[in-house]
């Protein structure tokens, strides 16, 4: 390990692990030495991620927290490794998001941002941006992240806005990219189109009304939630096959209320099981029903405007649409039209995700994306292996998407954003415009929309390494390495990556792998959002318990794909693992433990230094494999388990004995415990930064964890022996402790006692060290055996004779075990007397009856514990 000097300059470790005076200080020492720049010019192998952009006006959340755990350490394992490694980090200027946050604030001033007017509305949101875009910023930094800083990006600085004309333009010359009228989801209150991950469906109460169209035999019943709807109707459909209907295809009937017939259709998109198998059909205001009007060529009413008002309908004109639904029904009924009303009925209903207003489906002139040979070619790279899908089951949901992609609106009624690089001149004339092309002159104006946020964050694993520049850093850094985020955004942001990457970049993949994590949930299972009231700030579990904690914890639940369930007594548990770690290196420290000397040759070592070896070797195997598969929770768990239960539960303990003897036998002792620490450092490290650096630097004098080497495997060949001999002495040691708790000995006190059996003298070497751990004296010359138990060893059975006369008061521990007795036997009687009742196992739900069973079960094991108790205890 070449970084180690060969004689370390150490400092003292304070008595106690304080994350608050000291990770602030040790980031800031990282990003003043240079260790998170990324060299171009390097030779090293690259390793690549560009950080999923933050909103620029958000904080850090725990979806967060959890995924940039994870590519940090990626970033910090591959760094170690040789690897010459970019974390680009940069914000989403978040177009509607950001523009509803700046016109609240206007509002409070008794202002909108029409008096402003768009120019200087826009100056305020970059005034804004200003003020409030660093805030996540800081707190990445807060916990640890090892990105790029001279290489922050902004989805609408100079270079991103040059990419994304580029490829506008691009598209739009290739016929990719075209203007026409669509259903969209939109937002009355912000005026905007909207994306479908902008969109909160929720289950509301509404009504189900159900109308009869038309008259007399020809009439027909459709039902529907959205009654204001009905006076946009172009068609009533059922499905070819119901015989109910049959006669009716191709009449038409008449539409209550607008003295408009319209004719009945045949559409296999009916379902005739559901409702009466008819329904309305208003292809301006619904998507499926759009889809059918497309189909049958029917006209298409837009009889709301972008307001949610109702347009020019007699009477219902000017009223908003919640303030129409009554009136019509109401007016249905004065006719006579409704059939049955249903309420409440409830109802999946879309809501604006910003400012909570009921969505409405509305048929608008937009800007759309042919994603069709897109999508194409995003499904060929993933299913010829050039992107890797972690964990592979969700390969399917990503091709479930890319098959069956319908074009995308990429255009939005904002001010804030790009804006679509198109002019419309004199005569119909349209001209799209790149970024080295000069704006037409006068009677030309540019279109007044911007585009959809997830367009410019589309580009962003190219673009923010300087496309369409051909720059260093794109030839040396793309395609990245690793995409890591939340599958549920598997369509929104990955697939659109996809398209573009490949589409831009001649077929170049955008990364080589994409890990899904699963979303953060609480100790109940429920999703972590504000609207619940159920979220965890990570600022706070980092103010109490640190970052390494706050990060351990998270990555510790991170199973590809799947969900993950955190609750702060967790993030606490992991802050008493790095209070143990701390502890464990102190006591080295404290012991003379070292990386000053070789770990001698394996003939010198004891069978606990073997073994310990020999875990460590199989650690780095595993933690190496579960780094490679995206397994954190089981690299998380095997780092847990080795540390807490194999080093500093066993083998510290076994240490100590052969620490004390001197000599030999402790300097290589100290030479094991100082290399296994070296080592298990580094693995942490990735994981838990802060603690383990500053125990590091301070075990071996090195300049930084962060450019160390990542540890290998010794290579030495599995001690098996040593490793059963081990295994033996925990049995032992650990069956002597339930046995002495058993008998009410206090974890301190000391009994005299002595280990008999063919097998001893396998164990001679481990002997002093089962004393030490069990308490155990050696008897005088005149001891007298009072109570023995008998443990099974690999290597044969032992029997430990112990001498408990004075150690208990056998009185007193025989009445309390007396009173247990007597308990448990009161219970096995009860559970008895029910199971031998027919007429409570006969009339009893079975899951009832399997439970006294299981209490019996118990009963009869606790009889037969307390009774050897009673049995092993002196005889008075």
């Amino acid at each position: 390990m070449t970084e180690t000097p060969t004689t370390p300059q150490r400092t003292e470790l304070p008595p106690a692990w304080n994350p608050a005076e000291v990770e602030a200080g040790l980031y800031e020492r990282w990003v003043e030495r240079g260790y998170f720049k990324a060299d171009a010019g390097s030779d090293k192998p690259p390793f690549t991620i560009v950080l999923p952009p933050p909103n620029v006006n958000g904080s850090l959340h725990m979806g967060h927290a959890l995924n940039h755990s994870i590519m940090d350490a990626l970033s910090r394992r591959r760094r170690m490794q040789g690897y010459e490694v970019l974390w680009l980090p940069g914000t989403d200027h978040a177009g509607i998001a950001t523009q509803t946050a700046v016109e609240r604030s206007l509002a409070g001033e008794g202002l909108s941002r029409h008096d402003l007017g768009r120019e200087e509305f826009v100056e305020r949101v970059w005034r804004w941006r200003e003020e409030v875009g660093g805030t996540i910023l800081g707190q990445m930094r807060r916990l640890g992240d090892g990105v790029d800083w001279d290489r922050l990006r902004f989805t609408m600085d100079e270079g991103l806005s040059r990419a994304v004309q580029t490829i506008f333009k691009k598209l739009y010359d290739d016929g990719l990219i075209y203007r026409a009228e669509r259903i969209i989801n939109w937002c009355p209150r912000c005026r905007t189109a909207l994306s479908d991950i902008e969109v909160d469906h929720s289950d509301d109460e509404g009504e189900l009304v159900s109308i009869r169209y038309g008259s007399g035999e020809n009439s027909i019943v459709v039902a529907t939630t959205r009654a204001e709807t009905m006076l946009g109707d172009t068609a009533v459909a059922v499905h070819p096959e119901d015989e109910r209907y049959r006669h009716l295809i191709g009449t038409e009937v008449e539409v209550p209320l607008t003295g408009r017939f319209v004719p009945v259709v045949a559409d296999e998109h009916v379902d005739p099981e559901f409702g009466t198998g008819a329904v309305k059909v208003t292809p301006a205001h619904d998507p499926n029903d759009f889809e059918i009007g497309r189909r049958h060529d029917l006209p298409a009413l837009t009889v709301l405007d972008g307001r949610g008002v109702i347009t020019a309908h007699g009477p219902f004109e000017g009223l908003d649409r919640f303030e129409a639904r009554p009136a019509v029904v109401a007016a249905l009924r004065e006719q006579g039209r409704i059939v049955a009303e249903k309420r409440p009925y409830t109802h999946s209903v879309g809501h604006c995700s910003r400012c909570d207003t009921v969505v409405e489906p509305r048929l608008s002139l937009q800007w759309w994306v042919k994603v069709e040979p897109l999508a194409r070619e995003a499904a060929a790279a993933v299913r010829d292996g050039r992107t890797t899908i972690h964990p592979p089951e969700l390969a399917k949901r990503y091709f479930d998407w890319v098959d069956n992609l319908n074009d995308w609106c990429i255009s939005r009624q904002l001010w804030w954003g790009h804006r679509i690089p198109v002019w419309y001149g004199p005569n119909d004339k349209v001209m799209c415009v790149g970024p080295d092309d000069e704006p037409p002159g006068e009677g030309w104006t540019q279109d007044e929309d911007v585009l959809d946020t997830w367009f410019s964050s589309g580009l962003w694993p190219f673009s923010t390494l300087g496309w369409p520049t051909p720059t260093s850093d794109l030839a040396k850094f793309y395609p990245t390495s690793v995409l890591s985020t939340g599958y549920d955004i598997l369509f929104f942001w990955v697939v659109r990556m996809m398209m573009f990457g490949l589409y831009a970049m001649d077929g170049k993949q955008p990364f080589d792998h994409v890990y899904l994590h699963g979303l953060i949930r609480d100790q109940h299972g429920k999703k972590m959002s504000k609207s619940r009231g159920n979220g965890i700030d990570p600022l706070d579990w980092m103010d109490s318990y640190g970052a390494d904690a706050t990060r351990f914890t998270l990555l510790r639940g991170a199973n590809p794909g799947s969900d993950l369930v955190v609750a702060e007594e967790w993030a606490a548990g992991s802050r008493n693992f790095t209070t143990k770690l701390w502890n464990a290196t102190r006591f080295a420290l404290g012991n003379g433990a070292t990386v000053d000397r070789p770990v001698p040759p394996r003939a010198e070592l004891t069978d606990a230094d073997r073994w310990v070896l020999d875990l460590l070797d199989r650690l780095v195997a595993d933690v190496d494999g579960h780094f490679e598969t995206f397994q954190f929770a089981k690299l998380s768990e095997a780092l847990y388990h080795f540390t807490w239960d194999e080093f500093c539960d066993w083998y510290l303990e076994l240490a100590k004995v052969q620490l004390a003897e001197g000599g030999a036998r402790a300097e290589a002792t100290q030479a094991v415990l100082g290399h296994v620490l070296d080592v298990l450092l580094r693995l942490l490290h990735p994981l838990t930064p802060f603690v383990t650096e500053a125990l590091w630097t301070t075990l071996t004098g090195g300049e930084s964890l962060v450019v160390a080497d990542w540890p290998r495997a010794r290579g030495d060949a599995p001690d098996e022996v040593a490793a059963t001999r081990i295994e033996g002495v925990k049995k032992l040691v650990t069956e002597i402790r339930r046995f002495r708790a058993d008998q009410g000995l206090k974890p301190a006190q000391k009994v005299a006692g002595k280990v008999r059996g063919a097998c001893c003298a396998d164990l001679a070497e481990q002997v002093p060290a089962v004393r030490s751990l069990t308490r155990m004296t050696e008897p005088g010359e005149d001891w007298t055996a009072s109570a023995s138990l008998e443990v099974g060893l690999p290597a044969g059975a032992v029997t430990v004779e112990l001498d408990l006369s004075g150690a208990i008061d056998v009185a007193a521990e025989r009445k309390r075990l007396a009173k247990d007795l007597a308990a448990a036997e009161k219970e096995r009687a009860q559970c008895e007397g029910k199971l031998g009742n027919p007429a409570f196992t006969d009339k009893a739900p079975a899951e009832v009856v399997a439970k006294i069973r299981a209490r019996l079960a118990a009963a009869i094991a606790d009889v037969g514990r307390i009774q050897a108790r009673l049995d092993a205890l002196p005889r008075s």
